[in-house]
């Protein structure tokens, strides 16, 4: 739980100092959310198939470990 944590917290810090530098360069907050996200747009199918393989492997891991803890203690 605390890798999948620390991920998204990770996550937030770094699309909001992408936000934080569109803003200051002068574009409003739709088309700076826009160039934040822009990376997925141009992705073919089999790398979206990759990305979305790898983040179901990540949570399934968590997951997993999650439960695996929790029934150690039991």
């Amino acid at each position: 739980m605390k890798i999948l944590g620390i991920s998204v917290l990770m996550m937030g810090c770094l699309m909001g100092f992408s936000l934080g530098i569109d803003i200051i360069q002068g574009f409003d907050v739709s088309q700076a959310l826009y160039n934040a996200i822009s990376p997925f747009r141009v992705m073919g199918l089999a790398e979206l198939f990759v990305l979305f393989f790898l983040l179901f492997l990540f949570f399934t891991e968590s997951l997993y470990l999650f439960i695996k803890r929790k029934n150690q203690r039991n």
